[in-house]
């Protein structure tokens, strides 16, 4: 029994050796809780071949231990493509996705880590022989045996206990990476493979149940959902549209913007004036960016722990005010591009001349950030659709049966105006064909993907080249523009496809097509690689400025363009070369360009110095058109608010005006103004990195509560409309 259980706590421990030298080097934080860990999987297995049958115990050994190898050797070869640990919700959801989409960048990620794979097999390969001739015998069953393995369960699950006790007691925060906010990536850096899956099948486990138990509920007061049709328009009677005016932050009355609250009402409602005086200069009163809600009616409804946090929350948050932006774009068409793998560095004046263009005229962002999430794009969709932070992975598909009436989309349709995107990949490819109609768009692709033609064919628009990998963005734009570009307004999304990996130009036709632009670069291949395929997206831009100026539309549209996430496909080294610089500083890994551009603005610069990230675009889109929306019901904030920026990453780490932190290292820079001086004064800086650590946490939770809860149907529910 003993040798059994040494053996595989002895394969495991390498097992979590091999995975952190393939993706972190020796990056253990607590490798004791490690070594818990695994000694506890050993004794449990330990005793399950005990007490089998004879000819059961091979099989479950040889279950036990494969099971083992295969994931920890899938572990790395995911972390080495999407920079993320992959979790149970990846496998169920997105497995039929990575075989039919990423199944090149799959091969080329295993090849890539193929001898890391080959020492995870080795020792199971070993056992295999061992076993087979008979010189490594099975435990068998006794009294004594099952009580030591009983014991060793005991106490190793103890200790792990009294290790997170400990964790806890010294304020560690790699407990409450496990525990209160559970961060896969660096848990499975600062603990190991095993104990990521362990909390991960808890977590699994538990969110099941809570469905389970939500679904029932709901089922019990019946469905209050707004439902959609294949258009994307909802059929929920709502009253947002049009001038609902302004309240106070605490839900009063309404008050409608404009109207003078002061003076003396004529018998038909208007104020009295003197057609004789000489009107006085309008002066600007900010008013708050909120919906008039009923204080007592949301608290009511809350009905568990999460809702009447919300609740208290959002009636408690300091809301956003208007601002000297606040509706100059007021009736305007709106393009939103979200670019595949975009970064500063695909942008070169001489090769993507229309990309430096837009970037470098009209609003200027040198602070801008785009995080990278767990789910990679779709993430970064889900981000700059709701102004919300992902809550784990697979957020977008999450929100599909949820009601999202706070996107763009979603203000454009109510509004009349119908909603469209576009996506020059497949229609089904991470549910889309669900996610976005429920956003509110009218939802075309340029492939089927898995769907039925008789009920999807409608969605998919004719293009060339559609099966290229990656497709191109150009004509994406030349086959779908005719649909809409002449209509007296409109709405259009984008999801871009050229700039996806891999980078080179034997996998990429997007990089191959455009090679010859870039063969004097002085890049290794995947630099000059990266760019070409994004001189297809440059192509795609340079068309729409052309179509929008043929059909008179130019000067009334304002164009949106973000990245999902930076190439990270790239190793760090192959980046910074792109770059010419080093990225080590802060979190310059995550620096981008944002587009927001008028043509109107093309000779008048506003350089943005605030910290910003994706996750600000809905929030201050909305308020640049003027749109009536509801600052608090947003992780994000209004760029040009008047409020302090913040850029929050992944693991909790932040940006602001006054600092610079780094969660996992605990780095902490602070930011100085032009003259040299501590933008937050020294005796304030402690107080201040405990306040924006708060903020973040309470903006992680915010987020993943409104999705898990459906909770803006509560808020619309509590909403008071004339």
């Amino acid at each position: 029994m003993l040798v059994y259980w040494l053996t595989f706590s002895g394969l495991f421990l390498w097992l979590e050796f091999i995975y952190h030298v393939s993706g972190f080097g020796m990056k253990f934080s607590n490798p004791l809780f490690t070594i818990f860990v695994v000694m506890t999987w050993a004794s449990v297995e330990t005793l399950l071949v005990t007490i089998a049958k004879p000819k059961l115990k091979k099989i479950l050994f040889q279950i036990f231990m494969w099971w083992s190898i295969i994931w920890t050797g899938a572990q790395i070869t995911y972390l080495h493509i999407f920079k993320q640990p992959m979790l149970w919700e990846a496998v169920f959801r997105g497995g039929q996705d990575a075989l039919t989409n990423y199944w090149r960048e799959a091969l080329l990620g295993f090849y890539q880590v193929l001898p890391f794979n080959l020492l995870i097999v080795a020792p199971g390969v070993i056992l295999c022989v061992l076993v087979h001739k008979k010189k490594f015998k099975l435990p068998t069953m006794s009294s004594m045996t099952f009580m030591r393995c009983l014991v060793a369960i005991v106490i190793c699950f103890f200790a792990c206990i009294i290790d997170m006790a400990v964790g806890k007691a010294a304020e560690a925060h790699y407990y409450e990476n496990y525990t209160e906010f559970f961060d896969p990536l660096t848990v499975s850096e600062e603990l190991g493979v095993h104990p990521t899956l362990q909390r991960d099948t808890v977590l699994s486990i538990q969110t099941l149940i809570e469905n389970a138990q939500y679904k029932a509920k709901k089922k019990s007061k019946g469905n209050a959902s707004a439902k959609t049709d294949p258009a994307g328009l909802s059929t929920k009677e709502s009253s947002q549209g049009g001038n609902q005016g302004q309240s106070d932050p605490n839900g009063g009355q309404t008050v409608t913007p404009g109207t003078d609250q002061g003076g003396t009402e004529d018998p038909n409602g208007g104020s009295e004036v003197d057609p004789n005086s000489t009107p006085e200069p309008e002066v600007f009163v900010p008013k708050p960016h909120v919906f008039a809600l009923d204080q007592e009616a949301l608290l009511t409804m809350a009905d568990n722990k999460k809702q009447s946090w919300l609740a208290d929350y959002i009636l408690n948050l300091e809301p956003t005010m208007t601002n000297e932006f606040t509706g100059i774009f007021e009736g305007y068409n709106v393009i939103f591009l979200t670019a595949e793998g975009f970064s500063p560095y695909a942008v070169r004046e001489d090769i993507t001349p229309t990309l430096f263009h837009l970037i470098h005229s009209g609003f200027v962002f040198n602070n801008y950030y785009v995080p990278l999430w767990q789910t990679s794009t779709s993430d970064g969709e889900y981000v700059n659709n709701t102004g919300l932070i992902p809550d784990g992975q697979f957020s977008m598909r999450k929100s599909a049966d949820d009601y999202m009436p706070y996107t763009l989309a979603g203000f454009f349709n109510r509004s009349g105006i119908q909603s469209r995107a576009y996506h020059n990949n497949s229609l089904s490819y991470y549910d889309r064909h669900k996610t976005h109609p429920n956003l509110g768009y009218l939802f075309k692709a340029c492939k089927l993907g898995d769907l039925n033609e008789a009920e999807y064919g409608q969605y998919v628009f004719q293009m060339e080249g559609a099966n290229r990998w990656p497709a191109s963005d150009y004509e994406m734009m030349v086959s779908t523009m005719p649909e809409y570009v002449h209509d007296e307004r409109f709405f259009v999304y984008y999801m871009t496809v050229s700039g996806h990996m891999n980078y080179n130009f034997r996998g990429n036709s997007m990089s191959a097509k455009n090679k010859d632009a870039v063969k004097e670069l002085p890049l290794s291949e995947n630099g000059q690689a990266y760019i070409a395929c994004h001189i297809e997206l440059d192509k795609a831009l340079e068309y729409m400025l052309e179509q929008l100026k043929e059909a008179g539309q130019l000067e009334k549209t304002l164009i949106v363009m973000s990245a999902d996430h930076y190439p990270y496909a790239m190793t760090t080294e192959e980046y910074e070369e792109l770059a010419g610089k080093s990225l080590s500083g802060g979190k310059d890994l995550f620096r981008n360009n944002l587009i927001m551009w008028n043509v109107a603005f093309e000779d008048d610069l506003v350089v943005v110095n605030k910290p910003c990230c994706s996750v600000d675009l809905l929030p201050t889109i909305l308020n640049l058109l003027g749109m009536d929306y509801d600052s608090r019901m947003y992780a994000g904030k209004d760029i040009f608010s008047d409020q302090e920026g913040m850029v929050i990453f992944n693991d909790r780490s932040f940006v602001t005006d006054g600092v610079i932190y780094n969660r996992k290292t605990k780095e902490t820079i602070w930011q100085k103004d032009e003259q040299g001086n501590y933008i937050v004064p020294k005796d304030q800086q402690e107080d201040y990195l405990k306040q924006k650590q708060q903020e973040v946490k309470d903006q992680y939770q915010f987020s993943a509560y409104i999705l898990q809860e459906n909770y803006y149907e509560d808020v619309e529910a509590a909403r008071i409309t004339e």
